[in-house]
């Protein structure tokens, strides 16, 4: 159900960004409201407390974003609170925000390492995926996992290139098992 509403809301507010032509500001105001939401616990609970009158938390909204973000956000942002739907409102941009950069061309990729990359390893990298993919452009995630002893995996979306040596270590494991087994 959860996952429904955040499509047909975040559907919703994806196509009003490319009628209105604001994908760029909606992007922009919606990494703002985030960046509130996630420093701002309280402001949560506020908004999700079932004891607080719709209209109090449309003016809390008000008071908080009105002049700060768009009249087409703001409007947003009210129907989700008078649709009892604010519960859902970080997927709902999450979904948006997805769907806003693939239709720029902009890939997401999660790339892990044994050990921190210098900023020319992480260009070198962000140009062979922008070589090997149909994106324009790259948002990388860098991690760290020592675990890997030594080269990397990368995720974009549900592939997955995984050419660290702890999985090459693994596979050789599991063929030297079948030779002894046979």
């Amino acid at each position: 159900m959860a996952k429904l509403i955040s499509k047909t809301y975040g559907e919703a507010l994806f196509e009003l960004a490319i009628e209105e032509d604001k994908a760029d500001v909606f992007m922009e105001e919606i990494a703002g409201i985030r960046q509130i939401l996630a420093e701002n616990q309280e402001f949560s609970r506020l908004m999700n407390h079932p004891k607080i009158l719709k209209e109090e938390k449309i003016e809390v909204l008000e008071n908080v974003f009105k002049g700060r973000i768009s009249a087409q956000l703001m409007g947003f942002l009210v129907l989700i609170v008078t649709k009892d739907r604010y519960g859902e409102i970080e997927a709902i941009l999450d979904y948006f925000l997805t769907e806003i950069k693939k239709y720029k061309g902009i890939g997401i990729a999660y790339v892990t390492t044994a050990s921190s990359l210098q900023k020319e390893q992480q260009a070198r990298i962000e140009q062979k995926l922008l070589e090997t993919t149909q994106y324009k452009e790259m948002e990388i995630h860098y991690t760290v996992d020592e675990s890997l002893i030594g080269g990397m995996t990368i995720r974009i979306g549900d592939r997955v290139v995984d050419s660290s040596i702890k999985t090459k270590l693994n596979e050789l494991t599991k063929q030297l098992l079948k030779i002894q087994m046979a």
